[in-house]
């Protein structure tokens, strides 16, 4: 897993997550990661996935890009509800979805749709630089 960022206060979880939604690691790696968190921790990373597609300002026409970066079926109950419209309220559906099976499914369609957010805020508003530390990740190693 990824190391702590030197002199920061960054959570392993956090660089983790943002690596996976840039591509800079599989999410082979990710997901078993997730597996392996239990279902409170599940619950936990999913919530946070949720927020921090809000916080990059996910939009409604994000649908198609992240179910198909997230390798899922557009028939799978994750990419159903994204494609529904109002972005905030599917997502929280979304990160409160139960079965084992589904909350994988889920993980990876909120890292999908966070890549492809922030992508879109990175071009829009970071272009000329900025000060988010997780623009500055690079390929792990």
């Amino acid at each position: 897993m990824p190391p702590e960022l030197p002199g920061a206060a960054v959570p392993t979880r956090d660089v983790l997550l943002n690596e996976l939604a840039q591509g800079l690691r599989p999410m082979s790696e990710g997901v078993e990661w997730f597996d392996a968190l239990g279902d409170a921790g599940q619950s936990e990373v999913l919530r946070f996935l949720r927020h921090h597609c809000v916080q990059a300002r996910a939009v409604t026409g994000d649908a198609r890009e992240s179910i198909r970066r997230s390798g899922l079926r557009p028939t799978h109950t994750p990419a159903v509800l994204v494609s529904r419209g109002r972005i905030d309220e599917q997502l929280g559906k979304i990160s409160g979805l139960t079965p084992p099976h589904e909350r994988r499914k889920a993980f990876r369609l909120l890292v999908a749709v966070l890549g492809v957010a922030d992508a879109r805020r990175r071009a829009r508003y970071c272009s000329g630089g900025c000060d988010h530390w997780w623009h500055g990740l690079s390929a792990a190693g």
